[in-house]
């Protein structure tokens, strides 16, 4: 069995601030969204591949580097160019060879271990499945209806859903299957697996469902984002930083090395700073602020703001800025 993690895509969703950096390397806390999924692969001890595109190959060489696995490479630089997900695990295939494939979607945050997940495998093609409880959420997702564990019915994002368990972006595909997605691809949707998963069954192919309930994000959008960092941040992480005397920080939060905390600033609970900030008279929780950016006597909740911007006297609220951005209200 090899594993595959897929991280081809261009996070149109996420956009502005996934324009420059791969959806799979947003910090999550102190560590990246592929680190926890690495965490948990490294348990398994199988030969281990990232299949991404071209424009953000050189974002994630040195993780492949740091965890020495393998980089699939797609030739592509625009979304429109891209092979979508079965495009690039048809492409994987044709550069690996047919084998049982553990596939994960880079964007995906599990609470279960990928070594009880291959527990339940027995031949049959597996996902992962998680009830997210509200038929209104489920239409943006596979949904699947189960008897006992075996899957009897999937629907990729329909207009009525009938359950609200869904498929999470985590499967394993036997050899004999991932033998077919050639032919499914002479007249199938290249994006989701879960128009594959459909046509699998249409086939007459198994599908066995893993259920799992503790927690699962789909970082696609800067919601999700922001509850995945709530989720996950347990604890502090603070480097080397210069903080105010009137300042204060309520846990947990992560604040990158040579950032600045001064006047009357209040930051978190649930706040990540990247690197050089600077953050003066402002407040700043459940958010994310990435490098080099400059906040002054402004408050900032719920909002992700890219690098090096400059945003003077506002309150922002559930926003998302794009990088080198400069904002500000007249006093």
């Amino acid at each position: 069995m090899k594993v595959l993690i897929m991280a081809g895509g261009y996070a149109t969703r996420l956009w502005p601030i996934t324009k420059d950096n791969p959806k799979a390397l947003l910090p999550v806390g102190e560590r990246t969204i592929l680190d926890y999924i690495m965490e948990k692969v490294n348990e398994l001890g199988l030969e281990a591949y990232i299949s991404t595109n071209r424009f953000f190959e050189a974002h994630f060489r040195p993780y492949a580097e740091k965890y020495g696995i393998g980089l699939i490479v797609e030739d592509t630089l625009h979304e429109e160019e891209k092979l979508g997900t079965m495009g690039a695990m048809k492409r994987a295939v044709d550069g690996l060879g047919l084998d049982d494939y553990l596939v994960i979607a880079g964007d995906n945050l599990f609470s279960f271990s990928l070594s009880d997940f291959l527990r339940a495998y027995d031949g049959k093609t597996l996902i992962a499945v998680y009830d997210v409880g509200d038929l209104e959420l489920a239409k943006r997702y596979g949904v699947v209806i189960l008897e006992g564990d075996r899957v009897v019915s999937f629907q990729e994002k329909p207009a009525r859903p009938q359950s609200t368990l869904i498929s999470t972006g985590v499967y394993v595909f036997p050899e004999r299957v991932m033998g077919r997605i050639e032919e499914y691809l002479s007249n199938g949707n290249r994006d989701s697996p879960g128009y594959f998963l459909q046509w699998l069954l249409e086939k007459g192919e198994p599908i066995k469902a893993y259920r799992f309930s503790d927690y699962w994000y789909d970082i696609g959008s800067a919601d999700s984002y922001l509850e995945a960092l709530k989720t996950l941040l347990k604890e502090s992480h603070i480097e080397e930083i210069q903080i105010s005397p009137y300042s204060k920080i309520i846990p947990p939060v992560v604040i990158k090395k040579g950032t600045k905390i001064l006047g009357r600033s209040i930051i978190g609970p649930y706040a990540y700073i990247g690197e050089e900030c600077v953050i003066e008279n402002s407040d700043v929780s459940d958010s994310v602020i990435f490098r080099k950016t400059v906040i002054r006597d402004s408050t900032i909740w719920r909002s992700i703001i890219d690098e090096k911007c400059e945003i003077r006297n506002l309150e922002l609220r559930k926003s998302l800025v794009g990088g080198h951005a400069k904002i500000q209200r007249g006093e």
